[in-house]
């Protein structure tokens, strides 16, 4: 068998087969933005990137779906608190994530969409969901109505008697059943909203995504990924929504990444019980945080800690003492020759980082993986740092080379390994700005006031520049 993947609905791995051969659409529940993004969101985006990378690699075109919901009531408030725009909160946060995500090396959404331009196809579907009786109108807003779509829990294995057992109505709320869910809400004054069918208001939560996911990928989705928080009620409203649209099965594959946890609690913007990404950059190196959190299992919890990364950044020293052995040994050699004319002690070498290769795909073909995954390139750097030692032979260097080519093709499915694997830069070739920071930051370390040298380090690697402390000095890699 092929790629397998483990889908929450069915609760069973299953082979992966897309709807359109050779392509493959994915979704990504991305951010709302009334807050600058924590560690915890760019878990689930690490992981869902990692996903995407790995599909590419094994040749899939891929089409990844990444929304922004950047309208809902938290950003309202946060806006009155601020005294601004709402479009100015959410155009901020989405502005910082888009930076942490650039230095954790999270590759762009083919599209990242925001529900505000897309509010005429969710005025649309909301009058398909009328037409279908699946929607009433009461006080003001609109709901989805429950009990007209009896499936409903099928994704959480929630029992929908269970359910309604323990819902409550909100004040201000006029559903006929607790469960009903809001398609649209009616403005109050002062609010942001649209002209709709049903007066000014705005879009309810889980309507913009199944309006943007079969937009950009179809009635029917390969993928659709998230963290596992959001299987109920947001996930499972959206199969209620689209597949009372539609009347086709909505999502193929539901993948949903574990948490991660701070002292047991998960991290949330709501409870303030969270680390900012900025926090731990300004501590921890973009490939270190990115490496930790593909170092476990992607629908395994996690427990936020920072001796766990530190180990990861120890684990990252390691594979830069590889990269530097190998670079080291070549100097300015340049690999030319095929490894399939190798013979002897090269020849098995090259036949064991070859397995390693394949263990790597076997580790990812199960549900995507990335420890397992992980491990393995760490067992080619192995086979590397033994092999350096070893007597010399024709094809020595070659294999050395091809090796350390297999590391950075390997790491980068994962996206890790970015900044070990640049071009190295001398300090007069870099430009003003960049040299003027790095001059900064070393008179900053040899003040050993390494709060500014930190932050400085955070800058440059902001701006596409890596830094290794050396005891010879600083390398930079672009």
């Amino acid at each position: 068998m092929g790629l397998v993947i483990y889908d929450t609905f069915d609760a069973e791995k299953k082979e992966f087969i897309p709807v359109k051969q050779g392509h493959v659409g994915i979704y990504m529940c991305g951010m709302t933005v009334q807050d600058r993004p924590h560690v915890g969101h760019m878990l689930a985006f690490v992981c869902g990137d990692m996903i995407r990378r790995y599909l590419e690699y094994r040749g899939y075109e891929v089409t990844y779906i990444q929304n922004f919901t950047d309208i809902d009531d938290k950003i309202i408030a946060r806006a009155n608190a601020e005294g601004v725009d709402y479009q100015v909160i959410a155009e901020r946060n989405i502005k910082e994530y888009f930076k942490y995500a650039d230095m954790l090396n999270i590759k762009r959404a083919t599209v990242h969409p925001k529900a505000t331009e897309h509010i005429k196809e969710i005025i649309e579907m909301i009058g398909v969901l009328f037409s279908k009786g699946l929607a009433y109108e009461a006080g003001g807003d609109v709901y989805f109505e429950i009990s007209k779509f009896p499936s409903y829990g099928k994704l959480s294995k929630k029992n929908l008697e269970d359910l309604q057992a323990g819902a409550r109505v909100e004040v201000g709320e006029h559903k006929r059943s607790p469960l009903d869910f809001v398609l649209w809400k009616g403005a109050k004054e002062g609010e942001p909203y649209w002209e709709s069918p049903w007066g000014k208001g705005r879009p309810g939560w889980s309507i913009e995504c199944s309006v943007m996911s079969m937009k950009y990928l179809g009635e029917t989705i390969d993928i659709h990924a998230g963290g596992e928080d959001l299987i109920f009620p947001h996930h499972e409203n959206e199969i209620a929504q689209s597949e009372g649209a539609t009347g086709k099965k909505f999502v193929n594959y539901w993948t949903h990444n574990g948490l991660l946890n701070l002292v047991g609690e998960k991290m949330s913007k709501s409870t303030g019980h969270f680390f900012a990404i900025e926090d731990i950059v300004s501590e921890f190196e973009p490939d270190v945080i990115r490496f930790y959190l593909l170092s476990s299992h992607y629908r395994s919890p996690m427990e936020f800690s920072r001796e766990r990364l530190a180990e990861s950044r120890a684990a990252v020293g390691r594979m830069a003492n590889t990269f530097r052995s190998v670079e080291a040994y070549l100097g300015d050699y340049k690999p030319k020759g095929s490894v399939e004319d190798l013979t002897g002690k090269d020849a098995e070498f090259w036949k064991r980082i070859c397995h390693r290769e394949d263990l790597f795909r076997q580790a990812m073909d199960d549900d995507f993986n990335s420890a397992g995954a992980i491990a393995q390139i760490f067992e080619i750097a192995r086979e590397i740092n033994l092999y350096i030692s070893a007597p010399e032979t024709s094809g020595k260097k070659l294999v050395l080379a091809r090796g350390l080519e297999k590391i950075k093709e390997l790491g980068g499915v994962l996206g890790l390994f970015k900044s070990l694997g640049g071009e190295i830069i001398r300090l007069e070739e870099l430009p003003q700005d960049v040299r003027e920071l790095v001059e900064e930051r070393a008179k900053a370390r040899k003040a050993k006031d390494w709060a500014t040298a930190d932050s400085i380090r955070t800058q440059l690697a902001s701006m596409g520049y890596h830094l290794e402390d050396r005891p010879e000095g600083t390398i930079i890699r672009k």
